[in-house]
């Protein structure tokens, strides 16, 4: 049942919103797409909810907790040796201000500044369709 991509591995991704500006977050230097920019999430773990996913990756990379609300866009993308379905979260910050604990860097960057960021592929795919709701 394998596709080009293979195994899908599902990614949740957090839309923070605050004064106009979107929190992402750029990749660190040795991460796969080294420095390039995403919304911040990452891996769901067996048994785990999309909900508890996005509050521990949140709180890992940038120290802040989240309170996760509706999914925005839902997004499949293949790379090289596996796929990546990508679930976009709306979510509010509940607790403290975002450090660059586990990220290289992070920005509050409106949607129509996105183009001067070179963000992931499937993060880009999520973005249009955000950018489409909007």
């Amino acid at each position: 049942m394998s596709d080009a991509g293979g195994s899908p591995i599902r990614v949740v991704a957090a839309v923070i919103e605050r004064d106009g500006g979107y929190l992402v977050t750029q990749r660190r230097a040795t991460a796969v797409l080294p420095l390039m920019w995403e919304f911040p999430g990452g891996r769901v773990e067996n048994g785990e909810t999309d909900s508890d996913a996005l509050k521990r990756e949140v709180k890992y990379r940038l120290g802040v907790d989240v309170a996760p609300g509706q999914l925005i866009s839902f997004v499949k993308h293949p790379y090289e040796r596996y796929t990546v379905e990508l679930h976009l979260y709306e979510c509010n910050l509940t607790g403290g201000e975002p450090i660059e604990q586990n990220v290289h860097a992070f920005r509050w960057v409106p949607s129509s500044e996105f183009d001067q960021y070179p963000f992931t592929p499937a993060d880009e795919r999520s973005m249009n369709e955000l950018l489409g709701l909007r």
